[in-house]
């Protein structure tokens, strides 16, 4: 089996998963994230306490790329402090972007590597990323 067959199944079984596709009860944070270009829409809920994620989940439609990058964007997250979350976001967005290559620090992405090669194809960059700037929004505060 090759890398783009597990990769094409990691993506699918994210994006017709419902285990992190729910509202969040007791949410502390909620944004909404839009993506203008093709109409996928996501409202990320977050519990926050002390300083660490405690849960996460996320409502929304849109295409099978934007739904899975923000499924696995949240089982990543789940557990981490705000500040490893911001930077699973700048490691995330760095990747899509091409900036950041070293495998290395691309591993701590985990099954979000699946998502690399959007980078090649721009008008699904803005899919991809549509969880983890909405991600960026919600912790900024």
């Amino acid at each position: 089996m090759g890398i783009e067959t597990i990769y094409s199944e990691i993506l699918m079984e994210h994006a017709n998963s419902s285990h992190n596709k729910h509202h969040l009860a007791e949410a502390s944070h909620t944004q909404r994230g839009v993506n203008p270009s093709c109409g996928d829409e996501i409202e990320l809920e977050l519990r926050i306490r002390e300083g660490r994620i405690e849960d996460a989940a996320f409502i929304g439609s849109g295409c099978a790329i934007s739904q899975a990058s923000a499924s696995i964007m949240i089982d990543l997250i789940k557990g981490k402090t705000v500040e490893e979350a911001r930077k699973l976001a700048d490691t995330f967005t760095g990747m899509i972007k091409n900036e950041i290559k070293d495998e290395k620090e691309l591993d701590q992405l985990e099954d979000a590597l699946a998502l690399k090669d959007i980078s090649h194809m721009p008008a699904r960059v803005k899919c991809a990323v549509l969880g983890w700037h909405t991600l960026e929004k919600v912790v900024q505060d």
